[in-house]
């Protein structure tokens, strides 16, 4: 019989409520999710995804395309390959 051990942690409950979704969607329990990260943490030896501060003109891109603030539309993307010069 293996052992398991108990985590305990306290998490804001929309991001707990919105994390447990995505883990239905894909047919894991937060447990199976918990334990996948931490398998993953020990097979990368670190975190296994990049943690960094984005520069400021990276956070600015990425509020400006959450909220869709200067962008284009085209009609095809022979008009967007035009408008690149492709």
């Amino acid at each position: 019989m293996s052992k398991a051990a108990a985590i305990s942690t306290r998490i804001d409950l929309d991001l707990k409520r919105d994390a447990e979704q995505v883990f239905a969607e894909l047919g894991v329990t937060p447990s199976q999710a918990i334990s996948m990260f931490y398998r993953q943490v020990v097979l990368q030896h670190g975190l296994p995804f990049e943690v960094k501060v984005p520069r400021k003109e990276t956070q600015q891109a990425l509020t400006d395309a959450q909220t869709r603030r200067d962008l284009e539309d085209f009609a095809d993307l022979d008009a967007l390959y035009q408008d690149l010069g492709i």
